[in-house]
């Protein structure tokens, strides 16, 4: 299996003010959106239309975008948050896709690691991300890259992600 450094793929962070990113991170989530660990379903035209222009908003907006070559291969939608504990910084993966197309070729490994040095260079004390239970492809690249389930401390248990849709 080929790694980053000796694959045609490039990682960076995302200009939100350039058209071409703004069309890949689109793309991307749109595949994410379609996909079964996603949605399973196209982002609706309604969603399409606000996407760019409320990540372009929100103020704690990180994005990185993954190429092979011009063609966009996946993203990773981030956003800044605050660990009480820490009093420090972190940073959330929202979202993580790798098209079908390129996954097994270090997709999700760059784009971790991009996510990662950045964290680090703002003085982030972590990164944390919800990943279903049974994507597994998915769990092995974040355990391979360093994350474990949550707990504060031994015997308190595991963080459990709930949501509560406000429609």
């Amino acid at each position: 299996m080929p790694t980053p450094a000796d694959s045609t793929i490039h990682t960076l962070q995302a200009d939100l003010d350039r058209p071409d990113h703004q069309a890949a991170v689109l793309a991307m989530v749109d595949t994410y959106s379609r996909d079964p660990m996603g949605d399973g379903a196209p982002l609706a035209p309604d969603v399409r239309e606000r996407l760019i222009p409320g990540l372009r908003a929100h103020p704690t907006t990180l994005v990185f975008l993954a190429f092979d070559g011009a063609e966009p291969a996946g993203v990773a939608v981030c956003f800044l948050g605050f660990s009480t504990f820490a009093a420090k910084p972190l940073v959330n993966l929202h979202d993580v896709c790798v098209a079908p197309a390129h996954r097994g070729r270090g997709v999700g490994r760059s784009l971790l690691a991009a996510v990662e040095a950045r964290a680090r260079e703002l003085g982030c004390c972590k990164l944390t991300l919800e990943v279903l239970d049974q994507n597994h492809r998915a769990l092995r690249t974040y355990e391979s890259a360093g994350f474990r389930r949550y707990s504060l401390q031994p015997g308190a248990g595991e963080a459990i992600f709930l949501a509560k849709p406000l429609t």
